[in-house]
């Protein structure tokens, strides 16, 4: 791809950007410029819920099983075209091409989930809930839904959301990080194919401005985001403030509670994957290892030996397990998080500043290089243990028993993913239980749900009432209808001043 236009996609067709504004697209191996990518106004997003809302009576009104069937066919476009998907996932975002296959495989899986569709929208009936009066429920979905989505899975994190909401007779509207946003149009050209009429599905390229206008807009109905906490926030109070459904997925810091009597291997592993897989620019990555009484004199010196080994490559190189940092102003901020914990006394054990991309594959010299970074004695009141750093840097906080491990989870603000790593059947129970965390794993380290099961964080990682994707994502994109009825035989005579009863 060579310095493409990266326009809109409304009612069926691509619509080039008229703004005035644009944006440059990175490759973040090279740091080459593949493409610029058109930015919205309030008029272009306008223009998009126009469509949607045209498209939305038919839609809604198809048998969910023929909306299913058009997903069936979308499913196996995507089965057909998933490595053309993840190569234009390595091209924009720099994740390793193994990494995106990832990422594709589990995008899909929502969307078989949705094929589910008339199974999931099922209601509930009673007969005879009073004399000659029958009670029943039916879902109903809610009109045009807008995702706004960040840079990190530009495959997976939409498919989290318009799947879902397309299955169960909503209109989309797609406004993807403007860092990746060729997979959008990939994706729309996909499900034109597969036969969805023109308008359900949209996308608008763009920014903040963009944002803003889907969440005041009167006929967006909901709001899905996934990103930062307090862009989350934003999001939420300003959706829900114009009466719109919202939910809104925010950050994350995931410690790693290894006890000692874990299988070390297995650990170092678990946090070589974890720590530094997609560069630690994951929702999910584990950025704090919480060792427990003398594991860490186990554990640190495999760690350490893994970390300045780790294969930083070009992400289209196969032997590759960690690529480039997605942009500059990413490599500037973890660079500053690196500097921070030197100040406050954290103790550097690998520094991955010194990486240069030279070694990383042609041409890549001028890429947004990093090596992986670890930090040990890492305390809880230090900035790179309190905040998201979103890169390949690794903390190990050292605790002396479970009790005050579960204590440092639980008094965090985010509280999205969290593992333990254990052999006792016990503790892995009790922490399970106890902690106030919203994706647990045990053994397992990046604990990111099946697509029946559904994504979200507690506390600060996730603002509104519903997870994404699962049962809960056919809850969110839809409304309940309770409908009552009867069929005298002749109307009574007379009003009726109260509600039925059971009688």
């Amino acid at each position: 791809m060579s310095n493409a236009n990266i326009d809109h996609y409304i009612g069926g067709r691509v619509v080039a950007g008229t703004s005035g504004r644009a944006q440059d697209v990175f490759n973040p191996a090279t740091g080459a410029v593949t493409g610029q990518v058109a930015l919205a106004n309030v008029a272009e997003v306008n223009a998009a819920v126009v469509a949607a809302q045209a498209a939305f009576p038919a839609w809604s009104d198809t048998p969910p099983i023929r909306r299913a069937r058009v997903l069936f066919k979308f499913l196996e476009l995507l089965n057909r075209n998933k490595d053309e998907l993840a190569r234009l996932i390595t091209a924009e975002h720099g994740k390793v091409f193994t990494d995106a296959q990832g990422e594709v495989a589990r995008g899909i899986d929502i969307v078989e989930f949705s094929c589910g569709i008339p199974q999931l929208l099922k209601g509930d009936f009673t007969d005879q809930v009073s004399t000659g009066i029958d009670n029943w429920t039916l879902r109903q979905p809610l009109g045009v839904v807008a995702g706004i989505t960040p840079f990190n899975f530009p495959v997976m994190v939409p498919m989290w959301m318009f799947p879902v909401a397309i299955a169960a007779g909503n209109t989309f509207i797609l406004k993807p990080s403007p860092i990746d946003p060729s997979a959008s149009l990939f994706m729309a050209d996909l499900l034109k194919q597969a036969g969805l009429p023109d308008g359900v599905f949209n996308v608008v390229q763009g920014d903040k401005e963009a944002v803003d206008a889907l969440l005041v807009h009167p006929d967006v109905k909901a709001v899905s985001f996934v990103g930062s906490t307090p862009i989350a926030n934003y999001i939420y109070e300003t959706g829900a403030h114009h009466g719109k459904r919202v939910q809104a997925l925010g950050g994350a810091k995931n410690h790693m509670v290894v006890m000692p009597d874990a299988d070390i291997d297995q650990v170092v592993d678990a946090l070589i994957g974890a720590g530094y897989g997609s560069a630690g620019e994951r929702c999910m990555a584990i950025s704090v290892a919480v060792l427990v009484g003398d594991v860490a004199d186990k554990v640190l010196p495999k760690l350490i030996e893994r970390t300045k080994s780790l294969k930083v490559l070009n992400g289209t190189n196969l032997a590759a397990e960690m690529g480039p940092i997605v942009t500059p102003a990413a490599h500037a901020r973890i660079t500053g998080y690196i500097e921070q914990g030197i100040k406050e006394g954290a103790q550097l054990l690998v520094d991955g500043r010194g990486f240069t991309g030279a070694t990383a594959g042609d041409g890549c010299e001028q890429g947004f290089w990093m090596g992986g970074t670890l930090f040990d004695h890492v305390t809880p009141d230090m900035r790179i243990y309190k905040e998201e750093i979103f890169g390949p840097v690794l903390g190990c906080v050292r605790v002396p028993d479970f009790a005050t491990a579960v204590k440092l989870v639980n008094d965090h603000e985010f509280g999205n993913g969290v593992a333990c790593f254990t052999r006792d059947g016990n503790v892995a129970r009790e922490f399970s239980r106890r902690i106030q965390v919203g994706m647990v794993g045990i053994n397992v380290p990046i604990p990111v749900p099946m697509a029946w099961h559904g994504f979200g964080g507690w506390k600060r990682s996730l603002f509104g009432d519903m997870h994404a994707y699962g049962e809960e994502g056919v809850r969110f994109y839809t409304k309940q209808k309770s409908i009552m009825q009867r069929w005298p035989e002749s109307t009574p005579k007379g009003a009726e001043f109260v509600m039925p009863t059971a009688k």
